[in-house]
């Protein structure tokens, strides 16, 4: 968890990360768009790229100069889970006043979607009887 929270678990990081899966891609947009400042932003993209996290495109508008759009790569797009789960565990411990501020729901079909641990036999599983156990490369004692 340690080199994962290295490589994303900075808050503009996954705010960055949360506006590319709605589609936003360029620097203007996600500057505008989540107030941050130019030169935070800048590095967040950088070590976003770096991570494998975001790919970085060029692109030119004619009259302009060379931009770059910025997006996610399969990595990048994985990270969609964890975001589901910080949102689903914000709106039960620190619910916004005004209600949820986004849905999560199948594009298909329009249900409501939730997060949950699943067996390898597909079975869902009590959140409460699953634990984390030591792995093969675990190097502290549980």
């Amino acid at each position: 968890m340690h080199r994962s929270l290295d490589l994303v678990g900075e808050k503009w990081s996954l705010l960055i990360v949360r506006n590319a899966l709605r589609g936003e891609s360029r620097f203007s947009q996600l500057r505008d768009n989540l107030g941050i400042p130019s030169d935070i932003l800048a590095a967040r993209l950088a070590s976003l790229v770096d991570a494998g996290v975001l790919e970085r495109r060029s692109y030119r508008e004619q009259g302009e100069r060379e931009r770059f759009s910025y997006h996610l790569t399969e990595q990048g797009f994985a990270l969609k889970t964890v975001l589901v789960a910080l949102q689903e565990w914000g709106d039960e411990f620190s619910p916004n006043p005004g209600g949820r501020v986004s849905l999560t729901r199948d594009t298909s079909t329009g249900q409501h979607a939730s997060l949950a641990f699943v067996g390898d036999d597909g079975s869902v599983l009590d959140a409460q009887n699953v634990s984390l156990v030591p792995g093969p490369a675990a190097t502290i004692s549980w």
